[in-house]
């Protein structure tokens, strides 16, 4: 039997695509891209500074329900459509995520699966002990 443990946060596309927000398994926690999503399924607005605060705390709130925080976060993953939002993007990464200071990546794509989605993130934990 697995000691796989699941949560979700609540967006659409969890249910709709068949995907959990994040999943625990012993001490390691994978959340999945997380966009800009508000409870109601509305997308965040404002820019890219407002919709990665919004992402980073939907994914700090995933791990700290699987029993984790945000400085057991030792890998990210930052995508943006515009590399002008790499600073701010970056300012709010390091505002979550600096005193873990975890291996981190930001690439520039096409598209994210709402076109008023400027940045989505995605994140991965190991739980000490």
């Amino acid at each position: 039997m697995s000691d796989r443990l699941r949560t979700t946060s609540g967006s659409p596309f969890e249910a709709t695509f068949g995907f959990a927000r994040a999943v625990r398994e012993g001490n390691r926690i994978v959340v999945a891209g997380t966009g800009p999503v508000e409870p109601d399924g509305s997308a965040t607005l404002g820019g890219a500074k407002a919709q990665a605060e919004r992402c980073c705390a939907i994914i700090v709130a995933a791990i700290e329900e699987l029993g984790g925080c945000a400085a057991d976060v030792v890998r990210t993953r930052m995508l943006l459509t515009d590399p002008a939002d790499q600073d701010a993007v970056g300012a709010v990464h390091a505002r979550f995520f600096g005193a873990a200071r975890p291996a981190a990546t930001m690439v520039g794509v096409a598209w994210l699966c709402r076109p008023e989605w400027r940045v989505e993130i995605e994140a991965e934990a190991v739980i000490p002990g």
